[in-house]
């Protein structure tokens, strides 16, 4: 850990060219800032925890994906493409995505100087960001460089990390994993200093997905941590308690911090923090602040010696869907009002605060229920946790496969029926071969000169070996979008051979 930070408050990061975002070349300066065990917000909270009977953490998930279809085949964001196309299908939604993306700098101001104390987490994809800076769109940047750098601010808001081009990790080659968190990291300091940076704790995975392949799990909270960050955000049904049980067996432990524990092929274990966000149909829970109303039900219970509030966690996307567009501005107004005329023990919370708060009351990671990747149990009670090898769990995932039916290794994420694999080799197939090719070509020369990080040449293809790997090129289906995502392999492999 390097003890000082930069000086500089981070706008000087950019790309090597004015039509590259800022995602890499100060790697370096970026671990001096994130590299630090120091209270966040709970020096600045104005919660007694003694007072809180129960808690609410939302957040707001916004992404639009990078697309070759600007003119002559720039890259340009979809929120561009659909403001040039509103004719076409739900497109004229783009004026109100906009402002989806920029109200939380009108409503947390509006509230605070009214008296209330709101709170609410906020996760922006790399590619959504850099759209910003691209267009460019000042009126959407000023209001969010409000909300990430005014101290008077900085209580209610709390910005999550996660992947630069909304990639899922368990479909994400691992050698990338730790390339896709840094490069958001890069593009967030660029637009908002290194002093907001250092505030980042928490991480929105893309699509709630979290892998439940031993060794991938294990390098993503390896990244995760080297990276600096705490606590992820993790979907209920997308983890287990040890003995394979889900978390429904006894409902209060989810609503505590749990201790996210993965283990690799090679017996090594590592562990973090995770945040349980609930089942549900996420926007209408959120636009709804259904969170503060179960937290109503709610009470304290114990964590180790200590009595706690517990916290209700939820996310959805923030500007998609009508629910999200129409009811959550005054449903998130209303709850906060609410909690101001009623008093009744129940608060906002963001999840470092919560986090910090229960630890300054004596909360440790060992008081923590502990979870696993939902089915790793099954590998683990096949083979033993003594006898843990890269032969024998190569071994028992064939065999739990070919035994059963409801045993795979795509993992978990907020929808289940949905795959981020099958039927997508067109895709996932170059993404493996263009990662492949990145690494060829740069691994061996980064480790011999950092500093080539910061040139054109690497920028161009680590931006194109991140773009293929965007989800939405599997979400939306076979057809234009997997077109898209030929078409941007193409011209990195150009930047790879």
């Amino acid at each position: 850990m390097i003890a000082t930070a930069p000086s500089s408050n981070g706008y000087h990061i950019n790309g090597t060219r004015p039509d590259l975002p800022p995602i890499s070349g100060w790697e370096a300066e970026i671990a001096s800032v994130v590299q630090h065990d120091d209270l966040i917000f709970a020096p600045h909270s104005n919660i007694n925890l003694a007072n809180v009977k129960s808690g609410f953490a939302c957040a707001l998930h916004m992404h639009q994906p990078t697309i070759p279809a600007g003119h002559n085949g720039a890259l340009i964001s979809n929120l561009q493409h659909m403001f040039d196309n509103q004719h076409i299908g739900d497109n004229h939604n783009a004026p109100t995505f906009a402002w989806c993306y920029k109200r939380i700098g009108e409503f947390v101001p509006d509230l605070v100087n009214n008296g209330c104390n709101p709170r609410i987490m906020l996760d922006y994809s790399g590619n959504l960001l850099w759209d910003f800076q691209q267009t460019p769109r000042n009126d959407i940047l000023e209001p969010l460089k409000r909300m990430a750098c005014d101290p008077q601010y900085q209580p209610y808001v709390e910005w999550l990390g996660t992947m630069w081009s909304h990639a899922v990790a368990p479909s994400t080659p691992i050698p990338d994993l730790k390339l896709q968190i840094q490069a958001w990291q890069h593009q967030f300091a660029a637009l908002f200093g290194y002093d907001a940076l250092r505030r980042v704790k928490g991480f929105s995975p893309p699509e709630m997905h979290l892998p439940n392949n031993p060794d991938t799990l294990y390098e993503y909270i390896k990244a995760l941590k080297e990276c600096g960050y705490r606590w992820l955000l993790v979907q209920e049904d997308s983890v287990e308690r040890l003995n394979g049980d889900d978390l429904h067996k006894n409902g209060d432990d989810k609503y505590v911090p749990n201790r996210l524990v993965a283990r690799n092929s090679k017996g090594e274990t590592i562990s973090i923090t995770a945040l349980i966000k609930t089942q549900g149909s996420d926007t209408k829970l959120v636009a709804q602040m259904q969170p503060y109303h179960e937290a109503k039900a709610r009470g304290r219970q114990k964590l180790g010696n200590v009595e706690v509030p517990s916290c209700v966690s939820q996310i959805a996307d923030g500007e998609n869907g009508g629910v999200m567009m129409n009811e959550f501005p005054d449903g998130f107004r209303n709850a906060f009002y609410g909690i101001k005329d009623n008093n009744e023990g129940v608060v906002g919370l963001n999840g470092t605060e919560y986090i910090e708060l229960l630890q300054q009351a004596g909360v440790t990671e060992d008081d923590y229920p502990v979870c696993q990747a939902v089915g790793q149990h099954k590998i683990w009670n096949k083979i033993g946790t003594d006898k843990v090898t890269p032969e024998a769990v190569a071994k028992a995932i064939e065999e739990l496969k070919a035994t059963d039916d409801r045993f795979h290794m795509d993992g978990a994420s907020w929808t289940n029926d949905l795959s981020w694999v099958e039927g997508y080799e067109n895709v996932l197939e170059p993404m493996n071969q263009l990662s492949a090719d990145f690494h060829g070509k740069f691994d061996s020369r980064v480790q011999q000169d950092p500093n080539v990080t910061r040139t054109t040449e690497y920028q161009e293809a680590l931006l194109y070996t991140m773009l293929v790997e965007t989800s939405c090129f599997r979400y939306w289906g076979q057809g234009t979008w997997t077109d898209f995502a030929r078409e941007l392999y193409d011209r990195g492999e150009r930047f790879v051979k």
